[in-house]
């Protein structure tokens, strides 16, 4: 069996089975939204470049925007369940099949980590009082982008979970520190420190035992993707449901607990633990956490405004998700639970967690003081509306989806 045939032989079925659904996607105006957003960001960033703020944070501008790039790694193996009994044979020779999956997966990052240091490198030239030279920055960002993403790779072989899960805390830490002492420190300094501190780290990944092919982990990842790529295509079509990563997140294990014990709300209950254990809610809380700072930092003017009404609908567009899960589940078929009734509570809880987001990220605006009184109201008045709107889509999608059931 030729392991690398059939690892491209599964990328072209995957695609040849996404590939059909951009179509419906290019026809949802998607592309004129990202259009308009393109020629509206240029337009912002073009007047910030050539009137920068003074005091300008640009050393943790850059830090925020690169590290996160460059920590984040993902690898696509088109692994399926089958696989654990039909390629374990296989199993010493999996370096031909899994290799193109790590390559591919570090070129992909490092195309998009190259196009974001592009567009903020004029930025930073013109911030800095100290820049570092611009090949130097990016080899150095590469290199970092490269170990990091060997370090995730050998965190999936790790036989404990919660050494897989400590180096990957490790990992952060090491990038950002040596990423702060590339930015803040002279060059000759700096890149003594790096070199140490990224041995050391490269070192330490011999220490933990490790799979020869993790093929659970490495199946439960690609199913993970496979879901996440079906929720986005899921936006603007109907998809078949794909299975989604569950998190246990115990802090929040309580969440719905409350609920009254009757039909009626047995719904609410399943889409509240759903919520707090996907993908949706991680994606709200980054996007809500860098809301918060963003706002903050253009508070008192129609950017910080519109910076709120974007995040805002985006986070919307992602809690609507939460209409199609559990859409195809055997089990609401048994069970009392009427779709009208399940429809309702998700629209309900959507707009309730919607509006709640709503205020809060409109606290930041209360900074900006009196003298923008009207700008701050008008922009919470705004984002209501705009609460509104999306259950009211919501509502309408749910009543369609009936109807045609």
């Amino acid at each position: 069996m030729d392991l690398r045939n059939l690892r491209n032989e599964r990328r072209r079925q995957f695609w040849g089975e996404i590939v059909p659904y951009l179509g419906y996607v290019m026809q949802s105006g998607v592309a004129v939204m990202f259009l308009f957003l393109f020629i509206a960001f240029s337009a912002w960033y073009t007047s910030l470049v050539q009137n920068i703020p003074i005091g300008l944070p640009i050393r943790w501008i850059m830090l925020v925007i690169l590290l996160p790039l460059i920590v984040q790694s993902s690898f696509r193996t088109y692994l399926q369940s089958p696989d654990v009994v039909f390629l374990l044979p296989q199993e010493s020779k999996m370096k031909r099949y899994l290799s193109g999956s790590w390559i591919s997966g570090v070129v992909y990052k490092l195309l998009v980590l190259s196009l974001v240091f592009f567009t903020s490198w004029p930025l930073y030239i013109r911030s800095e009082v100290e820049p570092k030279t611009f090949w130097t920055f990016l080899i150095l960002i590469f290199l970092l982008k490269i170990i990091s993403s060997y370090g995730a790779w050998k965190e999936i072989s790790m036989v404990s979970t919660r050494a897989s899960r400590g180096y990957r805390l490790l990992r952060w830490a090491v990038m950002a520190l040596a990423m702060m002492a590339w930015i803040w420190e002279p060059v000759g300094k700096s890149l003594i420190y790096v070199l140490l501190i990224v041995i050391t780290y490269v070192l330490s990944l011999s220490i933990p035992m490790k799979h020869l092919v993790a093929w659970e982990r490495l199946i439960a990842k690609e199913q993970s993707q496979i879901g996440r790529v079906m929720l986005v295509l899921g936006w603007f079509v109907n998809v078949p449901e794909r299975q989604q990563r569950v998190y246990p997140r115990r802090l929040l294990s309580n969440a719905g607990n409350r609920l009254p014990w009757r039909s009626s709300s047995a719904y609410k209950y399943l889409i509240t633990k759903s919520f707090i254990r996907s993908d949706i809610l991680g994606i709200v809380m980054r996007a809500g956490i860098l809301g918060v700072v963003l706002i903050w930092w253009t508070r008192g003017s129609l950017l910080g405004s519109g910076i709120y009404l974007f995040l805002l609908f985006l986070i919307g567009v992602q809690l609507s998700s939460l209409l199609r899960y559990h859409r195809e589940s055997f089990w609401l078929n048994i069970y009392p639970v009427p779709a009208i009734s399940r429809q309702q509570n998700v629209t309900i809880f959507v707009f309730q967690i919607h509006l709640l987001l709503a205020f809060i990220l409109w606290l930041p605006l209360l900074g900006s003081g009196w003298e923008h009184a009207s700008l701050t109201f008008g922009t919470l008045a705004s984002g209501i509306v705009i609460s509104f709107l999306i259950k009211a889509v919501l509502t309408r999608k749910a009543k369609h989806e009936n109807d045609d059931d």
